[in-house]
């Protein structure tokens, strides 16, 4: 994982063990869902689960899941699949709760609107063009008026404009992270994520080819993006995805090439990161080699806990010096293989993992006197699990 040709190149090396090129994905496999087709009963205590996927992959899946969820126990039953959506690998929710986006992650990439109907129904609005090829990562600037992607084998952002149905327009501006140069071992730029910081007035590109934090401004008139300033992570670092800490003074980034996780200083005034050293992610024993994949902070901002690939466990940190340090406390056992994306639901009482090779969400407990991880219940079949996206019981989701 030390060389990156292309996204397709990056899975088929960590699910097949060996690279292949990018192309553009073929259309979804038809047939039956491969969620099970055993709908949720109406209960307004069941909150629900959508689940990205790959559809051009060999054991994928045929669109975004839909499942439902137990808030007290974390037990999931599936319910049924929106189709007509292409590698729906990451996915993300309109502030409104009634529209919900999806990367198209392939070489033609795109971006898809989904209506959230009464009654569990749903509508896909269209799809956009990014501009770029694999996207992987998008957000919803906090306005809902602007949805932001990141294109990995590209290397560069986009954004698009969010009508009042949630419908997406044409894209208003589309950035290539050309500089800095990329370090040793890496081949370009690879945008992996893109996300506003909590002060609202500034966007952070976290770049995994150029070993870079961008700091943007959004126009929010014109939907355009004006580079403020870099921060430049340790050569070889491959930083993938950033968290911030609830004061917003901190941030959080897991860095999936050398295996190591860094805290940043962040300056709500001018946007500007600071990276810190470095540190354990605390994988180094065990079978595999560990990617870190994503971070999150709990809400009271005294606990956080990174996804390891390879390593398939969830690191434990505590959150010191008022979200300036990070002291590792233990590494538990995911309960599947390849967790490739985490989530807290709304009210921060489960932890859910989508863990892509063994195509499964595992859920936990989490303990909020001392931030214990506990599995609870049997991992839920989904195929290629890329990302798990939970809501509510009822209402518009709660913001994280």
């Amino acid at each position: 994982m030390t060389t990156r040709t292309s996204r397709r190149a990056l899975l088929g090396a960590l699910l097949a063990g060996a690279a292949a090129s990018f192309s553009p994905a073929p259309p979804a496999p038809s047939g039956p869902t491969a969620w099970p087709d055993a709908p949720v009963a109406r209960d307004r205590k069941a909150g629900t689960l959508f689940l990205g996927t790959y559809t051009s992959t060999v054991g994928g899946g045929t669109g975004i899941g839909v499942a439902g969820y137990a808030p007290a126990t974390g037990v999931i039953t599936g319910r049924t699949t929106i189709t007509g959506v292409d590698n729906p690998s990451y996915l993300a929710l309109h502030p409104s709760g009634t529209t919900l986006y999806a990367v198209d992650e392939q070489e033609q990439g795109g971006v898809t609107a989904v209506a959230l109907g009464p009654g569990g129904t749903f509508r896909v609005l269209g799809t956009r063009s990014t501009g770029g090829a694999g996207p992987c990562h998008l957000s919803v600037h906090p306005s809902g008026r602007w949805l932001l992607s990141a294109n990995y084998t590209s290397g560069s952002v986009a954004v698009h404009p969010i009508a009042a149905d949630g419908s997406l327009g044409e894209r208003t501006d589309l950035v290539v992270q050309t500089a800095p140069a990329p370090g040793p071992g890496q081949d370009g730029p690879h945008a992996h994520q893109i996300v506003t910081a909590p002060d609202g007035g500034h966007v952070l590109a976290v770049d995994l080819g150029n070993d870079t934090v961008y700091t943007y401004r959004l126009d929010t008139r014109r939907g355009t993006l004006r580079q403020l300033s870099y921060a430049r992570l340790r050569p070889g670092a491959g930083p993938r995805h950033l968290t911030f800490h609830p004061s917003g003074r901190f941030a959080y980034l897991a860095c999936e090439v050398d295996n190591t996780v860094v805290v940043c200083g962040y300056d709500p005034a001018t946007g500007a990161v600071t990276p810190g050293a470095g540190q354990s992610t605390g994988t180094g024993t065990g079978p595999g080699t560990s990617y870190p994949a994503q971070l999150l902070v709990t809400g009271d901002g005294r606990f956080a806990y990174l996804a390891n690939r390879g390593h398939n466990s969830l690191t434990r940190y505590a959150v010191e010096a008022g979200g300036a340090a990070l002291r590792l406390i233990d590494t538990v056992p995911v309960g599947g293989d390849f967790p490739r994306q985490i989530a807290f639901s709304p009210d921060g009482a489960l932890l859910f993992a989508a863990n892509q090779r063994s195509g499964t969400v595992t859920v936990f407990d989490v303990d909020r006197a001392d931030g214990g991880l506990r599995l609870t219940g049997t991992p839920f079949a989904a195929p290629m699990a890329a990302c798990v996206l939970p809501l509510p019981p009822s209402g518009p989701a709660a913001v994280r």
